[in-house]
């Protein structure tokens, strides 16, 4: 009896990335997928980050989750584009979703695009949106046992944000692929992001020396 084997269960989402991030290439556009589970700080990291790159780099986000636009409305709140994108239930984004979303966007006069993928720590981590570079961030109150229990999440990551809530963030730079606009290529290095919180002046000036806009 032949067993059929199916191995590029996920080529037409490859296929999709791959023309998302050649379209990104040619206008000059950077993305970023930020991954982690729920409530581990993603859109803390993001209002944090995002008011620091104002005056260096234009950035758009795209937000991704299941229902409400919570999220995207404090994205909003800091004047930054934000597409939400509502998964009814799935539980990751995948490429085609960010194809769609991105024609809501003004792409010639954005530098840098995040995507901050839905709350999951395993799902999304398998699916390639066109993105750059990844961050996955980790809320410490999850336990020190998550990266070997969601190896792939980690193990792709450019850069890893553990945080003991929404308001106390850290930083790990792990490798990776050239990151230019976040961080920088080297050894894993761990280093508080200035201050206690991540809305702190000290923590986006960390923040800032990390993007290589000190």
């Amino acid at each position: 009896m032949n067993i059929p084997i199916v191995r590029r269960a996920l080529e037409k989402n490859d296929l999709a990335a791959s023309e998302n991030r050649a379209r990104f290439d040619q206008i000059g556009l950077y993305c970023v997928n930020v991954l982690g589970g729920a409530g581990c700080g993603k859109t803390a990291l993001l209002e944090a980050l995002l008011p620091r790159l104002r005056g260096h780099l234009a950035a758009a986000v795209l937000e991704g989750d299941l229902a409400t636009t919570r999220d995207a409305e404090r994205i909003a709140a800091l004047c930054v584009p934000v597409v939400q994108l509502l998964t009814d239930g799935g539980c990751h984004l995948t490429a085609p979703h960010v194809s769609h979303a991105v024609e809501h966007l003004p792409l010639d006069d954005i530098d840098l695009l995040f995507i901050e993928n839905v709350g999951n720590p395993v799902c999304p981590s398998n699916f390639d949106l066109g993105e750059h570079a990844r961050i996955a961030v980790l809320s410490v109150s999850e336990g020190d046992d998550k990266p070997s229990k969601y190896p792939l999440l980690f193990r792709r990551a450019d850069l890893v944000v553990a945080g003991v809530d929404e308001d106390d963030l850290l930083v790990t730079i792990v490798h990776g692929a050239p990151c230019p606009h976040l961080c920088r290529r080297g050894k894993v290095t761990r280093s508080r992001a200035g201050g206690n919180r991540a809305t702190s002046t000290s923590a986006r000036d960390g923040w800032s020396r990390c993007c290589g806009h000190a």
